[in-house]
């Protein structure tokens, strides 16, 4: 194929993923770039607004790449809202976290090593824990979201200390792309994000209905 049918075969594939499980026939403005980038292994810093479709950008993906797609989330509620939206529109998608029994636990973790799971949404204090750390090692990651990522910055309003425990996860897949997605988030928050998490040459990605007041 010439790499322009390359390109309309990827698109075509992507609006069919979109359209199958997502249920819209065409993509919001920056997400179909920011899918595609994702799609190539590198890393992204993606800032849009609550309401722009930030999610999308990495659960579309997933479905289009081989192996796992870890989604790492400070909002439990939110987590189980999206992985039953998930799993409504036939994506197979587990949380982990707190909320979760024992018995439910182990049951996740079977299906995600039998490569059942698409997407595994992770609370960020899981990786404190070295045999949870331990279990996703074994696992075949090719890309990290992190969710929120502001609160990686000490200077952002929703500063969480597991966050820093992020930076590991580059030591332990260092062959997956990784985007980080916010809100919102000052100059001096975005240089933070980059560094904390250890972004190799992020392409930024601000949504132009951002409102300048933030910046």
């Amino acid at each position: 194929l010439t790499p322009s049918a390359t390109d309309n075969s990827q698109t075509l594939r992507l609006t069919g993923l979109l359209k199958t499980h997502f249920g819209f026939d065409r993509f919001l403005p920056l997400q179909e770039e920011i899918v595609g980038h994702v799609l190539t292994g590198r890393d992204a810093l993606v800032l849009m607004p609550t309401g722009g479709g930030k999610s999308l950008c990495y659960q579309l993906p997933a479905l289009a790449l081989d192996g796992l797609m870890l989604v790492v989330s400070p909002l439990i509620a939110l987590m189980k809202d999206q992985v039953d939206g998930l799993k409504a529109n036939g994506v197979a998608a587990e949380f982990i976290n707190s909320t979760l029994s024992k018995a439910e636990f182990g049951a996740i973790m079977s299906a995600v090593r039998r490569g059942e799971v698409k997407l595994l949404y992770l609370a960020p204090e899981r990786l404190a824990l070295s045999g949870f750390r331990e279990f996703l090692r074994g696992l075949p990651v090719s890309c990290i979201a992190v969710d929120e990522a502001h609160c990686i910055s000490q200077w952002g309003h929703d500063f969480r200390p597991d966050y820093l425990l992020l930076k590991d996860l580059r030591d332990d897949f260092p062959a997956a792309g990784m985007i980080a997605l916010t809100a919102t988030a000052t100059p001096r928050v975005r240089t933070d994000i980059v560094e904390h998490l250890r972004l190799r040459e992020p392409r930024t990605f601000l949504s132009s209905f951002n409102r300048p007041n933030l910046f």
